[in-house]
């Protein structure tokens, strides 16, 4: 027996109006608080922190800073040595910074920052931001002769090509490395922290800042001019990597405290020469701040063994034990400023204002 046309007509009313008002809701729960709350918890959760093995105390630092937890990653080797990694959270849709330095060994901690980008790339992160405080192989940024690699573009080039969005990177050894790249990259710079260590620790008129080479005159003009302090320079000749000769030193540092700055420190060589060029021409003391503390081979034990009264430098590069244990070796942590350029970067604020 068939239903009348009234009765089906209502029925059918009825079932519209039920799933109208389900569908309804649905709407509101995806548009109204729900949806809210379902987009605050995404905003909460959309910075990622994963750090390679290069220098985990520092990610650590920024991790509490930021107050964000390290995402859950297994960066680790096979037995051959080969790099696997396995990022064990949902990092779909999110800002990730990988926290990784290419230093020693380089080519592992490169080899880690590209394969923890592919990893995250293929888990769908929304923007992969390399940080990397320390970038290695920035020295190699020209041809230096007729068959020669510019291995700092090389570097660039892979790490582009392996899916990173923006590069933060700090003092890089040349800027137009930052053209190397055609993606943004910020270059941070390590003055401000060195800036506020040297004014609580030294009278700034008996302060001259030196810079070991022609070639940082620019850095440390820029240091000079935010403490007001004279400026030298020394005339060197490099007859050989890791080896100088001091020839001559520009300017008069007779009774003031000289403090040597430039990016980096490798073999200690051109700081010893310095030091020694400074006291023999009157310097009442040298000291020497460098952002990244490369020091391989012997030294720290040459640096402890210099008349440089104390080494400076930053965390950029995990110290090692010697570099820990040298008497005249000090390390200054730049966690707070990278989280917070980290932070500034999440929130589509301006990073360069740090420097202004």
């Amino acid at each position: 027996m068939g239903c009348q046309p009234s009765l089906l007509l209502d029925i059918t009313s009825h079932v519209e109006t039920r799933w109208c008002h389900g569908y309804s809701e649905m709407l509101n729960v995806v548009s109204g608080k729900a949806r809210g709350e379902v987009s605050m918890s995404a905003k909460n959760g959309s910075i990622k922190l994963v750090a390679g093995n290069s220098n985990p105390t520092l990610a650590q630092e920024i991790s509490n800073w930021l107050k964000v937890p390290q995402t859950r990653a297994i960066v680790r080797r096979f037995a051959d040595m080969e790099i696997f990694v396995e990022i064990q959270e949902n990092v779909r849709g999110s800002d990730v910074f990988i926290i990784q330095s290419t230093s020693f060994p380089a080519n592992d901690h490169l080899m880690e920052l590209l394969i923890i980008t592919d990893a995250l790339r293929r888990a769908s992160a929304r923007r992969i931001t390399a940080v990397i405080p320390y970038f290695g192989y920035a020295r190699q940024d020209r041809k230096v002769g007729s068959r020669s690699p510019i291995t700092a573009k090389l570097v660039a080039n892979m790490i582009t090509h392996a899916g990173v969005d923006r590069v933060m990177t700090l003092d890089l050894h040349a800027g137009q490395i930052q053209g190397f790249f055609d993606i943004p990259t910020d270059n941070l710079y390590a003055s401000p922290v060195m800036v506020r260590d040297i004014k609580e620790r030294f009278d700034l008129s008996n302060v001259m800042v030196v810079s070991p080479d022609v070639g940082g005159v620019v850095r440390a003009r820029g240091l000079a001019k935010r403490i007001n302090t004279p400026l030298a320079i020394i005339d060197k000749r490099r007859e050989r990597a890791g080896d100088s000769e001091v020839m001559n030193v520009i300017g008069d540092c007779a009774g003031f405290t000289c403090i040597l700055i430039d990016d980096l420190v490798d073999s200690g060589g051109t700081l010893v020469n310095a030091a020694d060029a400074l006291l023999a021409n009157g310097a009442k003391d040298v000291y020497a701040y460098i952002t990244h503390g490369v020091l391989s081979g012997g030294a720290a034990a040459r640096i402890t063994g210099s008349r440089l009264k104390e080494l400076v430098i930053t965390d950029s590069i995990q110290p090692t034990e010697a570099v820990r244990k040298a008497a005249n070796i000090r390390t200054l942590s730049i966690g707070p400023l990278i989280a917070e350029a980290i932070g500034r970067t999440a929130s589509e604020e301006s990073v360069s204002s740090l420097f202004d």
